[in-house]
């Protein structure tokens, strides 16, 4: 079985992932899993909205553990970040060596007890990874507020920011160096022809998710609110300037298609369709009554007027937050993880999992 060299995942505060090698059934490794953990917080504060008590000493942190020769190693660094989004708010390097952490709501402030009183996030942290997964912070950004979702282009250089503030839902591709974050590209998803007419912030418009094309030079940005997705080109000019343009008419999806991925060969993205009611004003009932679909879309060829269409049938599932990992192209628990990348593992003698 192939080894996970690097895998990165979002997790409620208090989840603990270990995985261990050993067991030469499996012939599972694992280097490295980075994690954040949401310290403001509780399971029930996403029914009841009250923050745990301020003398509970929860922190927000980026954590990393490994598995070497059977030995667990873990380290972490305190990193503002919030995992009330989809899960995409944190992200990989292609090479494993630095995560990219969004911050969606900001830091809990003196007195504050309830989730209402948190104010919207605006950093996106660069944190280098060692070999030894020792960590530091390398650099930050200042990027639009209330970031939803962020994804690493496949070559490491630009990374894409969808946030849905109090005024417009933007789309941010900010140029990293490997040291340093440069000017981010913003883009009004209402110059780019999404718009809504809905009561509520931004015309009700949200966007949840954004992934790259795996040839990089495209985007897809999941509109939850409006059941469907639309795509992007990205032209990065000699001058370091960044062009993005619509490719194609956004598609209509199944209700509420939440997060996505592109396949390994770009032909098609899936959408991973939740079906909450959007519209509910409690939480019992914005659950799904029914189970979530896999949505298929088939896209058009790249600089052609073929349109993107959906693949029907869709694919039944067990009701999934996450979506399929592009490596695998299969359903996700809802947590999701992404390898970065793997290596054959080593013959090992226990498993463990917590």
């Amino acid at each position: 079985m192939t080894g996970m060299k690097a895998l990165s995942l979002c997790l409620a505060a208090g989840v603990v992932a270990a995985c261990g090698s050993g067991d030469p059934t499996t012939g599972l490794t694992l280097d490295r899993v980075v994690a954040i953990s949401d310290g403001d917080y509780l399971a029930s504060t996403y029914a009841d909205g009250i923050l745990p008590p301020a003398e509970a000493g929860h922190r927000d942190l980026l954590t990393t553990t490994g598995i070497i020769d059977g030995t667990v190693r873990t380290q972490e660094i305190e990193i503002s970040n919030s995992v009330t989004a989809a899960p995409e708010v944190l992200a990989l390097s292609p090479d494993g060596s630095t995560a990219f952490v969004a911050e969606r709501l900001g830091r809990r402030g003196s007195g504050d007890t309830m989730a209402g009183q948190l104010p919207p996030g605006n950093q996106l942290a660069a944190v280098r990874i060692s070999e030894e997964n020792t960590m530091a912070v390398a650099a930050s950004a200042t990027i639009a507020p209330a970031p939803e979702a962020i994804a690493v282009s496949p070559d490491g250089n630009h990374i894409a920011v969808v946030s849905s503030g109090a005024e417009a839902t933007r789309l941010q591709l900010i140029p990293w160096s490997g040291t340093a974050f440069g000017t981010p590209a913003d883009f009004d998803l209402a110059a780019l022809g999404i718009t809504g007419n809905s009561p509520g912030p931004r015309g009700g418009v949200l966007a949840t998710n954004v992934q790259w094309h795996p040839g990089g030079r495209a985007l897809a940005v999941n509109i939850t609110t409006q059941d469907r997705v639309a795509f992007f080109s990205v032209d990065a000019r000699p001058n370091g300037t960044v062009a993005v343009a619509p490719w194609g008419a956004p598609v209509r999806t199944g209700p509420d298609p939440f997060v996505g991925r592109f396949t390994p060969d770009g032909r098609h993205y899936l959408t991973s369709d939740w079906g909450r009611d959007l519209a509910a004003t409690t939480l019992a009932d914005r659950l799904p009554s029914d189970r979530s679909k896999l949505g298929v879309i088939r896209l058009g060829e790249p600089g052609t007027t073929s349109r993107h269409r959906v693949s029907p049938p869709p694919t039944r599932t067990s009701r999934p937050k996450g979506s399929p990992s592009a490596p695998t192209a299969r359903i996700s628990p809802p947590s999701t993880c992404t390898a970065a990348r793997s290596r054959p593992a080593p013959p090992a003698t226990t498993s463990t999992r917590r």
